[in-house]
């Protein structure tokens, strides 16, 4: 089974420019969710928890100056990238939404080709392991371009899942994960399986990553989810 798609919230009023951008997205491998205002944006960020967010500045009701600030102040989506797209071009407006939070800012009107470009390089940084990156923690090796695990040295054989769930712990290590965040990202949001899955795949990656007698590096939060570290 292939990874989740990486999902990218597009928070956009103008309803053309939004199928455009979404449909690139989608071309380029991307699940797209689409809001049409700042209140619509802001729900479906902590349903949705997406891998980037696509932002416009001016949206009817919140803006989006004010959606990537709630953003970038909660602890549980202060991390995802956020590209704020604008029609304003000075310097001043944009030091303005760099320094609310955003991580990109893109100026009115964009190539489209630029802006994906753009996607990639945010999520490479955020999403290393989905990407092909290498990523460590403590004595823990995962290379996504040779799908390789070591440990202290050692060969770790997983199977596809495990590779995938042990990736998603790497790309953010100390975060807690709900059973259903992980479903959506490792499974997909179209899979059959329920939560329980999660918990046998989990106790596979333990039993693997603890085969040469390591301790357990995956803490289990009682009442929310799993952890690394």
């Amino acid at each position: 089974m292939a990874a989740a798609q990486p999902c990218v919230l597009l928070v956009e009023d103008e309803a053309a420019q939004r199928e455009v951008l979404s449909y690139n997205l989608e071309a380029e491998g991307f699940r797209v969710v689409q809001a049409g205002s700042g209140d619509e944006g802001l729900l479906l960020v902590s349903e949705e928890m997406p891998d980037l967010i696509v932002l416009d500045w001016m949206l009817p009701g919140v803006s989006g100056i004010e959606v990537c600030r709630q953003i970038k102040s909660r602890q549980d989506t202060k991390d995802i990238p956020v590209i704020m797209l604008s029609a304003r071009s000075e310097e001043v407006d944009k030091v303005r939404g760099l320094e609310t939070g955003a991580d990109d800012y893109v100026v009115k009107p964009y190539s489209v080709k630029e802006l994906l470009a753009r996607v990639r390089a945010q999520l490479r940084r955020t999403r290393g392991a989905a990407v092909g990156a290498r990523l460590s923690f403590e004595d823990i090796v995962l290379d996504g371009e040779t799908y390789t695990v070591t440990r202290a040295g050692e060969s770790i054989k997983l199977g596809p899942t495990e590779f995938r769930l042990l990736s998603q712990f790497m790309e953010k290590p100390g975060r807690v994960w709900p059973r259903e965040q992980m479903l959506d990202r490792v499974w997909g949001r179209d899979s059959y399986v329920d939560t329980r899955t999660v918990d046998v795949h989990v106790g596979r990656l333990r039993k693997a990553l603890t085969a040469f007698g390591g301790s357990d590096p995956i803490r289990t939060v009682r009442g929310a989810g799993y952890s690394l570290g």
